[in-house]
């Protein structure tokens, strides 16, 4: 057993024993009668609860009577971060262990996120462990986006967040000059005990509610996302050295005689990789992935990569993108652009017709590239072998295919989305488009892959007699027994099997079931669901290897412009050619992978919000329209539905159903009615109508007309 897996079983029996201990009713328990009455006969598990019992006499945690332990009159409650439903009940949050429900009336004055302590509540009509809060022993923020509403003697600040249950009242002195209507940040200063709202004060007036510029500066804020550059990071941005002197060149592998494309979406602004050709004597291609050297212009402790460091990563809302980097270097002086000299940082392969690598370098580089290609015209190349660049084009291509192929076949998931872009004109979205992977973004992607693949192994496996050097990864654990077993049966329910392959991890389970899913056209709702099962994909000190894509080793090394660990990992790289000794621990290294995996989060909620509100913009004036849909989510308040012509997803509330009177099934996952059993689940076709869009609470309200009956 590991020493993380050990630790980790330990706080986990720690947590039961103080459960059972706190329910007792001052009934004191030996070890052995701890073990009995926790169902552990094992002689292992018997010696651990000792072992834990032990310490937590040490710690004052319990206390001897009659014979046994009873808990501490001493010791506090359990903490931990508390996390709301949107209906204000809410859960502490437990690594490793059931979350602990709390009810409504039981959460006192804490807001989402906090820290706080609490008391186990004994429940014999539960199963799962129920509590209640104490006390708030830490805010894990004070300021709120929310809007104005105001009256003749008070106003209120209706929060953005579902998650906050409460609205802050506003004495009129603490009004800031705000006005009715307005998107506003409120402080809280203090609620008390007895008030069913804490008092706020406006700190911040964002503009118009409503307004898409001001919704999406309401957005990265309420995600506590910076959205502007001080001005002194401007200036130092605006004042770095951006000649490339002869000398610099002379330090690094030359390819501006190389031919070297990009290839990006029609609307990038920043450039950050490209690709370059070379036909080899021996008959094997000379392929280059050329990163922007980020590294060379943004020095570390300097005040712009201060701000990197504060943001972590560019985030991309729906209608612009807010940039880690101030735009003269991320649009200008880093980006690739075609026909100029830039710096980068370079991993260059040599690739036979079969796409084995033959040999791999890495370092600085200076290139010129040649063209500028869009996914649709590099994709025109794939498609009618004409045009500028083809050859390339669709030499790189097959190597691709090949590779991707590969991967395949060693278990990487196939897992393919559809990603929704609206077309937006003048901060209103007018239109809709379906972004749909085609093999030109299956070129870029393999090559982007084999970079970091190839980088991380490069740092990260030792040569004989050598340490293991420090290093950032980015890992993808499997996913666990739980949310499998959860797939199975919804998969189940919908007429799927999850088959395994003798001999082969549970990917190939899952791609097989993918592929009929995609056969019979409804791997619409598969995916998503087998998405759901997957745990998340975060930076780490640790190496554990990359389970989605099958790697035993990955980094992120592609885009320094838009992600600080990339940046990162350039500096270490260059330290380790250099061969010095590490500048930064594995300690450090894993206490800023946890920084940077929450602003990553931190950021797709705050594009997963934009895009939210930008629906609902959308839906605006369609109140009474209808439109065919699929059902993309059931609970016990309704289902959620996604229009299948533009992919905005709404809500139609259980009891407004009409067709019969529905209940909740919380195994299937589904709306069954009573009458006549028809079933509502995921993937279901449905026809709606729109009856209530609301631009505060960016909800939209839909009405069953129709469904399809099993």
């Amino acid at each position: 057993m590991s020493k993380k897996t050990e630790k980790s079983l330990k706080k986990g029996l720690k947590r039961k024993i103080i459960h059972l201990l706190s329910e007792s009713n001052s009934k004191s328990y030996n070890s052995k009668q701890v073990a009995k009455a926790l169902g552990f006969h094992q002689p292992m598990k018997k010696k651990l609860v000792h072992q834990i019992m032990e310490d937590m006499l040490r710690d004052k945690v319990i206390t001897p009577q009659n014979n046994g332990f009873v808990m501490a009159s001493s010791f506090s409650s359990n903490e931990g971060i508390i996390e709301f439903t949107s209906k204000g009940s809410a859960y502490i949050l437990i690594e490793g262990e059931d979350d602990i429900y709390i009810s409504k009336e039981k959460t006192r004055n804490a807001l989402d996120g906090d820290l706080v302590s609490y008391s186990l509540i004994t429940n014999t009509r539960k199963k799962k462990p129920e509590g209640a809060v104490d006390r708030v022993l830490k805010r894990k923020k004070t300021e709120f986006v929310g809007t104005l509403q105001v009256s003749e003697k008070f106003a209120f600040v209706i929060t953005d967040s579902r998650r906050v249950h409460v609205d802050f009242f506003i004495d009129l002195k603490h009004m800031n000059k705000a006005n009715n209507g307005d998107k506003v940040i409120v402080e809280l200063m203090n609620w008390p005990e007895k008030l069913n709202s804490p008092f706020g004060k406006i700190t911040k007036i964002l503009g118009k509610s409503g307004e898409t510029n001001t919704e999406m500066n309401a957005i990265m804020e309420d995600f506590e996302l910076p959205y502007e550059f001080p001005a002194e990071v401007l200036q130092a941005a605006e004042d770095v050295d951006t000649t490339i002197s002869k000398k610099e060149i002379a330090k690094r592998r030359d390819f501006r005689n190389v031919d070297t494309i990009t290839i990006d979406p029609f609307d990038a602004k920043d450039f950050d990789d490209a690709i370059s050709y070379k036909e080899l004597e021996n008959g094997n291609l000379e392929v280059g992935v050329h990163i922007a050297d980020v590294s060379h212009y943004v020095v570390p402790g300097t005040i712009i990569d201060n701000e990197a460091v504060n943001r972590g990563t560019s985030v991309y809302l729906v209608d612009r993108v807010v940039p880690m980097l101030p735009e003269v270097l991320s649009n200008q002086v880093c980006s690739l652009r075609p026909n100029e000299e830039k710096l980068t940082f370079s991993a260059v392969f040599e690739l036979d017709k079969d796409a084995k690598i033959k040999s791999s370098w890495f370092g600085r580089t200076v290139i010129n590239s040649n063209r500028r290609f869009t996914y649709e015209e590099a994709q025109e190349r794939i498609e009618t072998k004409q045009g500028d660049f083809q050859t390339e084009i669709n030499r790189l291509n097959d190597l691709a295919q090949i590779m991707r192929a590969e991967r395949m076949s060693k278990g990487a998931l196939n897992i393919e989305s559809t990603e929704v872009k609206f077309i937006v004109e003048d901060g209103k979205p007018v239109g809709v488009k379906l972004k749909i992977s085609q093999e030109a973004h299956k070129l870029v992607e393999e090559f982007m892959l084999l970079a970091n693949k190839h980088v991380s192994r490069f740092i990260g496996i030792p040569k004989k007699g050598e340490t293991k050097y420090p290093n950032i990864y980015r890992i993808h654990d499997q996913p666990s027994e739980e949310k499998i077993a959860d797939l199975h049966r919804f998969v189940a329910d919908n007429g799927y099997e999850i088959k395994e392959v003798k001999d082969k991890p549970l990917s190939f389970a899952l791609n097989n079931l993918l592929t009929e899913a995609k056969e019979n056209r409804e791997v619409n709702f598969i995916g998503p669901m087998v998405i759901r099962s997957m745990a998340k994909a975060v930076y780490s000190a640790e190496n554990i290897g990359h389970y989605g894509l099958s790697f035993d080793y990955y980094s992120h090394f592609t885009s320094p412009i838009r992600r600080y660990p990339d940046l990162m990992l350039h500096r270490i790289l260059q330290n380790f050619l250099d061969k010095k000794t590490p500048n930064i621990s594995e300690d450090e290294i894993e206490q800023q992978s946890k920084y940077f995996s929450n602003q990553e989060k931190k950021a797709t909620d705050a594009e997963r919000a934009s895009t939210k509100f930008m629906q609902v913009v959308f839906m605006e004036d369609k109140v009474g329209q209808e439109f065919a849909g699929t059902i993309s989510g059931v609970t016990s308040y309704g289902i959620f539905v996604e229009i299948t012509e533009n992919k905005c997803e709404g809500l139609i509330r259980t009891n407004a159903i009409t067709q019969d009177r529905f209940y909740f099934e919380e195994d299937g996952k589904k709306l069954v009615g009573k009458k006549f059993g028809d079933e509502l689940k995921m993937g279901s076709k449905v026809t709606i109508e729109i009856t209530k869009v609301d631009m505060v609470n960016r909800t939209i309200d839909m009405e069953l007309i129709d469904f399809d009956k099993i």
